[in-house]
């Protein structure tokens, strides 16, 4: 039998093995394996769920052992080749003959040469060690005090790393040289509008900032990390942590000292069939050079062993280049740049989508003639980019403004399966052809995980996982309504298991009506039904952990880390009293104070440890939560009405203030509001509401389905001149089958318009009782009503509940000191991040220690 030699255990020496093996010229070889690492192959793209709580089992790929012709020897790396004798010596001195010997080292993390760079506390983000390193460092840091995290990087595994450093409990900072955040994916445009989501996520980052050294920080333990040129207007992060992630460097050192050729930038030179110069020896990955290029992700990884393996085996296959698309979710945001994403092709156009105010960025590089598309990049709202991959180097299927433009009325980059030619490449990791997954749905896989077991689509990244939906649906496969992976129920049925069983946490739920552990999908949307359905404070034991950041704290996170407090003003309607105590809470803690477009006072500014004390202040006025942390009932907006209003023909302000009482605290699908306006000129935008009220010489007509923000939508008339009982009761039964069946973060724009009959159906539910349900509906509302307790209010009157609310466990009293801030308009207003040069405190303020100086 012939020996085949793989030097490296990661996921594309993993995927060369397997691939040789699943030729049928496979059985003539036996697989020697060397890994350095002392634990089978992982999944390096998906390391970062290491901190959400995957352990080493999950990420770990299929055992290569359990196939008798392969030979896995773990901890023991190779060092040296002898070209002469076809023989690699390893690190415990055993020498291994080949026939065919694979060179699948990877890549190593590039630290660059700085003084104080080996350090204690500065770490590398490449293996599961280093993640332990790093949560082991960034645990002691914390408990000393030291909050700030340092990443020296801002492209794809820098902001990983940010996020990681996040999870653990630190105030990450983000260092990067070029002008933008990942500028190798995204252009300054897209960079800009990423800036600014990543720092809505209470990310520091800083751009354009050159690290000039690390040095041991003066208060001892710590480190501080020094930006820009050394003399006055050098400034330093003090951190308890740094954690590099500049860029990779090939693993070619044993290719060198063999004698084999290296690209331009380092690598192992390989042709097109990944070959050495020595024709028995190939590279494959991040350690090979394909024409002077060195790819650094999977997909051209994986490519390339299917190459090689394919050659081993005695075909003939040729690599043509790498797919460098990609497409994350970073700290919550969606980013994703595809084909020519810089527009470097001669001639080519750029159709650009620039939505600041909605925090997305959308670009399309076409050919010159405005028919093909070369790539693009997209930024905020990454849901185009399973249609728009595949169609690179491709004729649009339409304007292309209309792919990335939804509000213009076009496809809004909802590309159909049915423009794809059976050769598109749906999956760009794998290279599986949207013929493939047809043919594999006509023999038997209809589902999504058969058809990632048969085709691997959807293995890796899973960015194309929509696109699968979309084909099984396309070939007339029925589609689950699966909440998620680990609930085969949808959220409407899960509801009503919840109301049959009686189940009350969600462990016991998913013990007896799921598989695993939960994922960020399923824990806040079952936690919503609890509480919607009378779960008790949202805080309370197994519900606390699955909240969402604004419901853990009750009140909404800032960009700098602070939160922002809006007590309920039903109806808008206020005493001078209560008015004069929202204007001393906000002058005692020094918040930022705001009204907003619902008529609420939003008190912006408040630290974790501070939202007691002012809740506190305000509880003792006779205020209560407003709710603006959830997804619940915000506010019932309202105009004068006919108290003063010359105009109005009811008391919009009473009914307000009775609906807003009336549904205050109903956790929902997704948030709700409500307006009610005093007559047809209509100054409290009721038609914009989920559900809005507007006055009749005869009573209330009632509007649901508005909304606005992405998409607006009139809400449309549900039934007209409504006395005030039947009024609440039509909303009751609304509201309660809303909660009901639609979908989670569904808003009822999209509920009304997806139910079958739309709107006449609903009418037929909640008004005509055509479903028998109405009285259900109405004694749900009732033990809401009933139940309804302040969360506030709870958190004061409960000990256990009160310690959450520190920004360190081991330092209760102490404040965040990376939280600072400036003044505009006379308001305290977050100081950073701010460019390099500029004060990031006010002029005369101490800058806090762990902040940019």
């Amino acid at each position: 039998m012939r020996q085949l030699v793989v030097i490296g255990n990661g996921m594309v020496g993993h995927r060369l093995v397997e691939a040789v093996l699943s030729r049928e010229a496979g059985t003539c070889w036996h697989i020697t394996v060397l890994g350095e690492e002392p634990r089978p192959a992982y999944d390096r793209v998906a390391l970062s769920s290491y901190f959400d709580g995957a352990g080493e089992e999950e990420l770990r790929l299929p055992d290569l052992r359990r196939h008798p012709g392969v030979d896995l020897l773990l901890g023991e790396p190779a060092t040296a080749i002898d070209r002469a004798a076809r023989t690699v010596t390893t690190a415990a001195g055993r020498v291994l003959g080949y026939d065919a010997l694979v060179l699948a080292t990877g890549s190593s993390a590039f630290v660059p040469p700085v003084p104080g760079r080996d350090l204690p506390g500065c770490h590398v983000y490449r293996t599961i060690e280093d993640l332990e390193h790093i949560t082991a460092t960034a645990q002691a840091a914390t408990g000393r005090g030291d909050a700030a995290g340092v990443v020296i990087g801002g492209g794809l595994l820098g902001l990983e790393a940010a996020n990681a450093l996040k999870l653990l409990g630190m105030q990450p900072h983000v260092v990067e040289m070029a002008p933008w955040l990942m500028p190798r994916q995204v252009d300054e445009g897209g960079g800009a509008v990423l800036g600014r989501l990543i720092a809505d996520t209470g990310v520091a980052c800083h751009t354009a900032a050159g690290l000039t050294g690390i040095e041991p920080a003066p208060h001892g333990g710590g480190l501080r990390v020094l930006l820009g040129e050394q003399g006055p207007d050098q400034r330093s992060v003090d951190a308890g942590i740094v954690v590099f992630s500049v860029g990779v460097r090939p693993r070619d050192e044993l290719a060198r000292a063999a004698g084999l050729e290296t690209g331009p930038r380092g690598g192992v030179a390989v042709d097109a069939a990944c070959r050495t110069g020595d024709p028995r020896i190939y590279a494959v990955g991040e350690c090979a050079s394909a024409q002077g290029t060195v790819y650094g992700l999977v997909a051209p990884g994986n490519a390339m062993a299917e190459v090689a393996a394919e050659n081993i085996a005695g075909g003939a296959a040729a690599f043509t280049g790498g797919d460098t698309s990609t497409k994350l979710k970073l700290l919550g945001v969606d980013v994703a740049s595809f084909g020519d994403a810089q527009g470097d092709t001669d001639g080519a156009l750029e159709v650009v989508l620039n939505d600041a105010p909605g925090r997305r960025y959308a670009k399309l590089v076409v050919s010159d003639d405005a028919t093909t598309l070369l790539g693009g990049v997209l930024v905020g709202d990454a849901s185009a980019y399973a249609g728009l991959r595949p169609l690179v180097g491709r004729e649009l299927p339409g304007d292309p403004l209309d792919l990335i433009a939804p509000d213009r009325g076009g496809s809004g980059g909802a590309v159909g399966v049915a423009a794809l030619p059976d050769d598109a490449q749906v999956c760009s990791c794998n290279a599986v052809t949207k013929g493939a997954i047809r043919t594999a749905i006509t023999e038997g896989s209809t589902d999504i995980p058969a058809l990632k077991a048969c085709t691997r689509a959807g293995t890796s990244c899973g960015s194309c996982v929509p696109m699968l939906k979309n084909l099984l649906a396309d070939s007339g496969v029925e589609q689950s309504s699966a909440l998620c992976e680990h609930f085969d129920h949808s959220r409407a049925e899960l509801v009503e298991i919840v109301t049959a069983t009686g189940v009350a946490t969600f462990s016991e739920l998913i013990a007896r009506h799921g598989t695993g552990r939960g994922c960020d999908v399923c824990k806040p949307a079952v936690a919503s039904i609890l509480a919607s359905l009378g779960g008790g404070h949202i805080l309370e034991g197994e519900q606390a952990a699955l909240q969402d950041t604004n419901d853990h704290f009750l009140a909404n996170i800032q960009r700098n880390g602070t939160y922002s407090v809006v007590p309920r003003v039903p109806g808008g309607e206020i005493t001078p009293d209560r008015l004069i105590a929202i204007g001393e809470v906000a002058r005692e803690f020094g918040l930022y104070t705001k009204i907003t477009g619902a008529q609420r006072i939003d008190l912006l500014g408040a630290r974790v440890e501070q939202l007691p004390a002012v809740w506190a202040r305000l509880v003792d006025a006779g205020f209560e939560s407003g709710h603006a942390y959830g997804k619940a009932l915000r506010t019932v907006k309202s105009c004068v009405g006919s108290t003063w209003c010359r105009y109005g023909v009811q008391d919009s302000v009473g009914m307000a203030i009775r609906l807003e009482l009336r549904y205050r605290g109903l956790r929902s699908p997704h948030k709700l509001k409500s307006a009610v306006s005093g007559c047809a000129r209509e100054c409290a935008e009721a038609r914009g509401k989920d559900f809005g009220v507007i006055a009749t010489e005869r009573g209330w007509n009632l509007y649901v389905g508005g909304n606005g923000g992405f998409t607006p939508r009139h809400a449309e008339l549900l039934a007209g001149d409504l006395d005030d009982e039947t009024l609440i009761r039509y909303i009751d039964r609304f509201l309660m089958f809303y909660i009901r069946t639609a979908d989670r973060l569904q808003r009822t724009a999209a509920w009304i318009e997806g139910l079958d009959g739309g709107l006449d159906h609903l009418r037929a539910v909640v008004v005509e009782d055509r479903l028998g349900i109405a009285a259900d509906l109405e004694q749900a509302m009732e033990r809401h009503t009933a139940g309804y307790a302040d969360e506030w209010r709870g958190v004061l009157e409960d000990p256990e509940k009160l310690a959450r609310f520190v920004s360190f466990a081991n330092a209760p009293e102490a404040p965040d000191p990376t939280i600072a801030f400036g003044v505009e308009r006379d308001q305290p207003v977050p100081a950073g991040p701010v460019p390099l040069g500029m004060p990031s405190v006010p002029a005369g303020a101490a800058a806090p220690a762990g902040a940019l100086r």
